[in-house]
């Protein structure tokens, strides 16, 4: 009983080591990530890539209310997984460190700078007592000095930088198809065809509804950050093989 008194201590206290080094609620903070839809973010030789997995819980549920991909400044977008609430908060806390750069120095603040304002930020409720982490990991993305930049933050406030990645479910699966079809010299067209393409690991055989898509680019020779509509989405699911087709909707139906 004492032993068990113990270690409910050591998961109730953000501030407190267990025995073997480990603080619980960061760990159930990336439980809670596993929990939310896939979102994915490629680099490419010609800009960088975000794609989100938006299905609704209802068909009751208006499409655009469900919140996957963010624009943090003109040449920045954000992808989230976990808690959207908790991603809302980090991304408005984002975009006003992006404003504070501009108003400040009078230039765009660095894929890099950000990130790690953004994981510092993150690191201070894994210390403070009464508070706990954030339930939610992001995917930043942009455009720095001309290169292409792309960067995960962890509830435990450590960012990590990546060619290709995924946070959310299935983020094994998903990482194994990025790890077989990436390389270096992508275009930005083969990068979105990578991103549709470790989304359907997730969506088995009956392929993706458009509303049901988010995707996001960021070009290298022009970095602004462009969320690409339903029609867009819905031409390159069906170019690159992943739009569901007729018949599925109607066998889904019966």
């Amino acid at each position: 009983m004492q032993g068990q008194q113990q270690q409910q201590a050591y998961d109730r206290g953000i501030t407190i080591f267990s025995p073997d080094g480990r603080l619980y609620q960061v760990e159930y903070a990336r439980e809670a990530v596993k929990r939310g839809t896939a979102s994915v973010g490629v680099r490419t030789a010609e800009g960088v890539v975000l794609a989100a997995d938006k299905r609704s819980r209802s068909e009751l549920m208006e499409p655009s209310s469900v919140e996957k991909l963010h624009k943090a400044d003109d040449h920045v977008g954000i992808a989230s997984a976990g808690h959207v609430a908790d991603a809302r908060k980090l991304i408005d806390f984002a975009r006003r460190q992006a404003q504070i750069e501009r108003l400040r120095y009078g230039e765009a603040i660095g894929v890099e700078t950000l990130t790690k304002r953004v994981t510092d930020h993150i690191q201070q409720y894994t210390q403070v007592g009464g508070a706990r982490p954030f339930g939610v990991a992001l995917i930043v993305a942009g455009v720095e000095d001309g290169e292409p930049r792309l960067f995960e933050t962890d509830p435990s406030g450590t960012p990590y930088e990546w060619k290709a990645l995924s946070v959310g479910e299935n983020r094994s699966d998903i990482r194994e198809h990025l790890e077989d079809g990436f390389r270096a010299d992508l275009t930005l067209e083969e990068g979105i065809d990578l991103a549709f393409g470790a989304l359907a690991e997730t969506n088995g055989d009956d392929g993706m509804e458009p509303e049901g898509v988010g995707l996001a680019t960021i070009p290298s020779d022009d970095p602004v950050y462009e969320d690409h509509d339903l029609d867009t989405v819905e031409s390159y699911l069906d170019e690159f093989g992943y739009l569901a087709t007729e018949a599925d909707d109607d066998e889904s139906e019966e």
